[in-house]
This record gives C-alpha cells, structure tokens and sequence, in this order.
C-alpha cells in the first residue's frame, strides 16, 4: 500500500446526496492526519471505514473522512503540541474535527492511554503504541469512533430520542459554513446565537469542574491566603463594613483575575488565521472561556466552603464579637467566609501563574485507557 505525501490527502465517506426537506445534507468533514510509516497506511485503510461507521451511527450529516501524512511535530513530543499542531493544522485545511494517528506514547499519570480528545479544540489522539500489535486495525477504529463521539459531547454512553435530536443539531450547526464577510461584535454574536446548543455541548464534555481539581498549586497559595485573612482582625471588620455590594464587586475581580491569568498564561485564546476559519476561533475561544471560568467557579465554591467552616471553627464567638464591636451573628460568618474566599482566590491568581501549561490544558482532555496487547 502506497503511502500519503505531504500534501496528497485521500478523501473517503463521501455519500451521495440525501434531500432533506429537499436540501442536501451538510457535511461534516473530519481530517485524519497520520505520521509517517505504519500510521499512515493504518488511516489509508481507516478513513472510508470510520466515515461508513460515522454514517451509520450519526445519518444527520454527510461524513467526509479525509486521510493526510503529516508528522506534525519532532519527536520527543507530548499530547499538548501534538494537539496544538493538529489544531493548527485542522485551521489550515477548514476541517471540522480532526482525529491524529501518533506513533508517540501517550501517558496519564504514568499510564498509557490509547487515545485523548480535546472537545474545545474539536481534536482527537490515537496512540498507535497502546493499540498493541494484535487487532490493531479493529482497535483503532473502535478507539476512533469512541473519540469522535467525545468530541461531540455524546460520550460511548447510548443516546436517546432527545439527546440524538439534539446531537443532530449540534452536527448541522458543526458542519454550517459561515465564512462571510460579517465583521466584529456582529459576526460573533450570530455565531454564538446559532450555535449555542453546540457551544453547550462542548463545554459539558469538557467537564470544566476538573480544572478545580488540576490546580494544585492556585489551591496551595488560596488556602494559605485564606488563612492568614481568617484570623486577621482588619478583615474580620472589612468584611463587615463592605456591604453586599463590595462584598460582590471583590468577588468577581477576584475570579477575573484567575481567568485571566490562566488564559494568558497557557496561551489559550487563539487568533483566527483566516476568514473561513472564524466561526471555529470564536466558539473555540467562547468554549476556552467558558471552561475556565467555571472551573474557576468551582474552586471559588469550594474556597467558600473551607472559609465558612474554618471561620466557624476557628473564630470564636466572644472574640469575633469582640473584633466586630458588636454581637456576631451568622450573617457575619458568611460576610466573614466571603470576603476571604475573595481575598484567597486572589492568592490563588498568583499560585495559578505558576501552574504549568500541561495542568491547565490537561483539564481539556478526555482520556480513553489503553492496553497493550503482545
């Protein structure tokens, strides 16, 4: 079998045109880019097989599975640039997903993992290592089909009457061309007001709660602000006198703040290249920010949490009292619990600009384990 070059692509699951209410149906066109060697002739024989399984599970849309060579990176490399050149790439050729065949070992936790999907990125990973050496071709394509169904949001879980209908929008919206000469703030709104199902559905299978769980270091410097706001007397009548009014205003910069620093940080907002290439930047980057801030959310809840407690814990009643000038009551608990969970998650801003890339766009990706087979 012939290899792929450079730049020749082999397009494959094209169906014929099925009217639908007397339109033809949209494609969606996903770009299997393969590295040199045995990953290429594995998608060569792949593409029309996952676009024909593709077909039978998601009939909504036209699958269009397009085989490239394209090594991407140099090795040694790890999932965060494959990912990014795979996006790059995807930009490049206006492909709607895109599924990459790496010969690099991909690893959590010291585990090997078969595969890795990105669904605010709209990119998947396959490692050929954990695929193993018997069944490889059948693996691949059940690992393939398994990513593309984590990039829409629809899990390997079975899809119901309701959530098919709703995918099926999502899948139309997906394959939508939207390259017009639209400019600014108008361009974005219509691409947000149209397609705010599939926005939602890619921050959901981004599980953006998880991003609380990546920052070890932003917890580590929030907590350690927090208690030292907690048994301070000048916050203790801060927090009184502010009001729910500043009390709010604080809260906000505060979680603007770790959104800001972990977007700018990880490089994360992307810059459309092109005109056709738009509406992709735009939902990719409403869909960055939308995971962030509610993983920022997040953690700013369970920061609440540990502040009530520890101010229940810790500041005692006489003294509390005694601090305030006035009887304490559990309304001051909580201004107390909030102001400091404010103040703690400033604390955490600064431990968040020492979170590595890898942690924050970790909280990206979807695993599948793998196992390797002799």
């Amino acid at each position: 079998m012939s290899a792929l070059g450079e730049d020749e692509q082999v397009s494959a699951g094209r169906t014929p045109d099925r009217p639908a209410g007397g339109a033809a149906l949209p494609d969606v066109v996903v770009g299997l880019v393969a590295a040199p060697g045995a990953a290429t002739e594995l998608a060569t024989r792949l593409a029309p097989e996952l676009a024909a399984e593709l077909t039978a599970q998601h009939p909504e849309v036209r699958w269009e599975v397009r085989a490239v060579e394209d090594g991407l990176v140099q090795p040694p490399a790890d999932d965060d640039e494959i990912v990014a050149a795979t996006r790059t790439r995807l930009l490049a050729e206006d492909w709607d997903l895109a599924v990459t065949l790496t010969d690099v070992p991909l690893e959590v936790s010291r585990r090997p993992v078969v595969g890795t999907a990105s669904p605010v990125h709209g990119v998947a990973l396959i490692s050929l290592p954990a695929l193993g050496a018997v069944g490889r071709h059948r693996r691949a394509l059940e690992t393939a089909v398994g990513l593309v169904r984590s990039l829409l949001g629809t899990g390997d879980g079975e899809v119901d009457d309701d959530d098919r209908e709703a995918l099926g929008r999502r899948l139309r919206q997906l394959a939508a061309d939207d390259a017009d000469g639209t400019e600014g703030m108008a361009f974005t709104a219509r691409v947000l007001s149209g397609n705010l199902r599939l926005l939602v559905g890619m921050v959901r299978a981004n599980q953006p709660w998880r991003l609380a769980i990546r920052l070890s270091r932003a917890l580590t410097a929030a907590v350690a602000a927090g208690v030292f706001a907690l048994i301070t007397g000048d916050v203790w009548r801060l927090a009184d006198s502010f009001g729910w009014v500043r009390l709010t205003v604080v809260a906000l910069g505060s979680v603007v703040a770790v959104v800001v620093t972990l977007i700018v940080g990880a490089e994360l907002w992307e810059r459309p290249r092109g005109r056709r290439v738009r509406k992709q930047v735009v939902l990719f980057n409403v869909a960055t920010a939308a995971t962030v801030v509610i993983g920022v959310l997040s953690l700013y809840a369970v920061l609440f949490l540990l502040a009530l407690a520890g101010g229940l814990l810790l500041v005692v009643e006489p003294l509390f009292s005694e601090g305030l000038g006035h009887g304490a009551h559990l309304s001051d608990y909580l201004e107390l619990a909030w102001l400091t969970c404010s103040l703690a998650t400033v604390g955490g801003a600064l431990g968040a600009g020492l979170e590595s890339d890898d942690a924050v766009r970790e909280a990206a990706y979807t695993h599948r384990a793998g196992r390797t087979e002799g």
